[in-house]
């Protein structure tokens, strides 16, 4: 099985002075106290207006942001693709909610989708539904648009045009879209609008993606009838598999208002399924493009020998894996060193408004049991064979 515990090649972009940079920052991040008391103070010293951005420039939005604009992300894009890995620019910035703030977001989106038109190493880009809509919007639609009031069909259809803009414009570009996958009570719209953008726009090729979020116990059911939807349908159903972000608001709104948990009783029930998923996938490669968005290192590679097993050309373009930024480059550059398609998730934005995207990162190293000492040992063990090669 392909192993990840090369160091030299996971951080040979990285100099020295990056990677005590990145050792402070994960031990900063491996502690919830400090985490947490990190947070109060910066949204403070943000809210009061202390200079504070250029401290936050040079750790946690260097770690995992490629730059407040695409220009900015250059560097970041020609690193990678020196290694042979691609960049999925991600235009991070959340909580808006007018219309003039959701066409901005459109925009910059399809700029992002040019960007990749200009440029190989930017094989992919990436949207949230909730970032061009109310989520409130996207609630009620849930149950199905004929629930919606004659103002709110309206609003619909604007978010419905300001979809089908951003995929139009994927599929004259030819670089293909991800839609992120959300919460469980707005994600059924999400699907609706994914497979008709699908439907409309994957007859030859993988143009738009879903996401489907496998910590969910319903999510391989849904995964094999949308498949069988393709196949019997005559398109491809790009689908973007991760285990997934929202467990704990899951489990909390379940049991607040009462109905049974849309999240699986366990890890080890999300492992399998998502590995199951991984094997499925590559059964249908025909009508199925699979991007594994894992950090989880026997997943990835599972899936590498899954695809060694079935003689599956290892540039075969309906597979791609995907980490995040600044997190397992142990995953993403030995992969790509064994010639597989690895890309990589480029936040990006003004530092005040990509925040919230920060702070996630931050609770999931914080949370997620073992990543952040994962990356803290790869750390301590690549600063440590440098000093004894010298």
């Amino acid at each position: 099985m392909l192993s990840f515990d090369n160091t030299e090649i996971a951080f040979g972009s990285k100099s020295d002075a990056d990677l005590k940079r990145a050792r402070r920052l994960f031990k900063l991040i491996s502690s919830p106290a400090l985490t947490k008391a990190g947070k109060w103070a910066t949204n403070l010293a943000l809210h009061i207006g202390l200079p504070v951005k250029g401290i936050i420039r040079k750790t946690i939005f260097r770690q995992f942001c490629g730059g407040e604009t695409i220009e900015d992300c250059r560097p970041t894009v020609e690193r990678l693709g020196k290694y042979g890995i691609g960049t999925i620019l991600d235009y991070s910035v959340e909580g808006k909610t007018s219309d003039a703030d959701f066409e901005h977001t459109v925009q910059e989106i399809i700029a992002t989708i040019h960007a990749g038109k200009q440029n190989r190493d930017i094989p992919f880009a990436v949207f949230k539904m909730t970032g061009i809509t109310r989520f409130e919007l996207l609630h009620k639609a849930n149950d199905g648009t004929e629930n919606l009031s004659e103002s709110e069909q309206a609003e619909y259809a604007l978010f419905r045009d300001r979809v089908l803009r951003i995929c139009q414009a994927a599929f004259e570009c030819e670089v293909p879209v991800f839609v992120d996958a959300e919460e469980s009570w707005i994600q059924h719209a999400i699907d609706n609008l994914a497979h008709e953008m699908m439907m409309r726009f994957n007859r030859k090729k993988a143009l738009v993606y879903n996401t489907v979020q496998m910590y969910r116990h319903d999510r391989f059911e849904f995964l094999r009838e949308q498949v069988t939807r393709a196949k019997q349908q005559g398109w491809i159903y790009g689908v973007k598999l991760v285990r997934g972000a929202y467990m704990e608001k899951e489990r909390k709104r379940a049991e607040e208002l009462g109905y049974p948990s849309p999240i699986q009783k366990d890890k080890a029930s999300t492992d399998s399924d998502y590995n199951d998923a991984l094997a499925f996938c590559l059964e249908h490669l025909d009508h199925t493009a699979l991007v594994a968005g894992t950090h989880n290192e026997h997943s990835s590679a599972l899936l590498a020998e899954f695809m060694t097993e079935q003689n599956i050309d290892k540039d075969h373009p309906h597979i791609y894996f995907a980490q995040l930024l600044g997190m397992s480059d142990h995953i993403s550059y030995n992969l790509a060193h064994e010639h597989f398609n690895v890309a990589k998730y480029v936040p990006y934005g003004p530092i005040r408004e990509v925040m919230p995207y920060l702070f996630r990162r931050a609770d999931e190293n914080t949370s997620v049991a073992g990543q952040t000492n994962r990356e803290l040992r790869l750390l301590d063990y690549e600063i440590l064979r440098r000093k004894k090669d010298r």
